[in-house]
């Protein structure tokens, strides 16, 4: 009976210990390069690590377009040159329907007050085909996370850049680029991700029909909600690609890693094949057709300026002339003389 209370004080112990370990856990789990989270199975053949494989510009499992080029330490889409374009693109279609992508990546360039034009996530059905959104096709049929970096002055938009905006198309869809795409997205949010020193990361979580996208781009290593959408549906087998492009602006873009994680979600009794699904989301906001700007109306105080320049005008030309006139006269009356 004496060893009762030293069974129970051990007993308390281990489960002190017990739980602060599961909480040691919980704590890993957040961290961007440990996924320790029960149902999170790392996909290797969905992702891209340093040192990356391959010989020359080959790396297993991935195809590039544009200008593109790998280095040992990161693979840049685009360098801080004019008219470029370049991307990354999985040859593996994604063939289960949750999943969780991690992009590491990096933006910046010798620009300091304008720059651009940005850089894309894509879950798409027709991978490798350059274009004119940030590196890749219009019209998509799929997922396009964009990462605008462009502050673009025609489209009238409550928000700062740089802008993380989502997009989900059935392939009839345009994205209007003199709007930054806000009249075909369906959420996003401001993000200060260019031109800083640290590590910049975004999570794109697709889970049992909704989208959720975080951002750690501070330094901090905890992630910060950019937006969740629920309602979205999006079908299996899509390929995953990111992409990148600069115009009269320009920046260098890269990509650090891609890590891609299997989410296993609940049983389902649904006997839906979700590889025939049509991209909608519910969330979305109605298209709307591209309007021209039209020209700004002139302020009152532009109105007094140019009056006061065209009245300031003609007295310069009545003055001159008066003098022309006066000088004409004196020399008449000198020669009448």
């Amino acid at each position: 009976m004496a060893q009762a209370p030293k069974q129970a004080h051990s007993t308390i112990v281990i489960t002190v210990a017990f739980v602060l370990l599961l909480g040691g856990s919980s704590v890993r789990a957040n961290q961007h390069n440990e996924y320790e989270e029960i149902g999170i199975y790392p996909q290797r053949e969905h992702s891209l690590t340093k040192p990356y494989q391959g010989s020359g510009m080959t790396i297993p499992n991935w195809d590039f377009i544009g200008n593109t080029m790998v280095t040992t330490s990161f693979i840049r889409l685009t360098t801080d040159t004019q008219s470029r374009l370049g991307g990354i693109w999985n040859k593996v279609p994604i063939y289960f329907p949750n999943w969780e992508v991690i992009l590491e990546f990096k933006v910046a360039g010798h620009g300091k007050e304008l720059f651009g034009d940005g850089m894309a996530f894509w879950y798409v059905k027709h991978p490798m085909q350059a274009g004119n959104v940030f590196g890749s096709a219009d019209y998509f049929f799929g997922l396009g996370i964009f990462l605008d970096t462009y502050a673009n002055q025609n489209g009238a938009h409550s928000h700062t850049h740089p802008y993380i905006s989502a997009m989900i198309n059935n392939a009839t869809i345009s994205y209007d680029h003199d709007r930054d795409g806000t009249h075909s997205e369906f959420a996003g949010c401001e993000s200060k991700f260019r031109g800083v020193d640290h590590d910049t990361y975004l999570s794109i979580r697709y889970y049992n029909d909704s989208l959720t996208l975080r951002t750690d781009v501070d330094g901090s290593g905890n992630w910060e909600q950019c937006f969740h959408a629920e309602g979205v549906r999006l079908p299996t087998g899509l390929y995953m690609g990111v992409t990148a492009a600069t115009g009269e602006l320009s920046d260098n873009h890269d990509v650090i890693s891609i890590k891609t994680y299997m989410l296993d979600a609940p049983y389902s009794a649904s006997r839906e094949d979700r590889s025939l699904i049509i991209p909608s989301a519910v969330d979305a906001a109605p298209h709307r057709d591209h309007a021209h700007d039209l020209p700004p109306p002139t302020s009152w105080l532009k109105f007094f300026f140019y009056s006061l320049l065209t009245i300031v005008g003609l007295a310069i030309v009545g003055g001159v002339g008066y003098v022309l006139y006066q000088k004409k006269q004196e020399s008449s009356r000198k020669r009448f003389y």
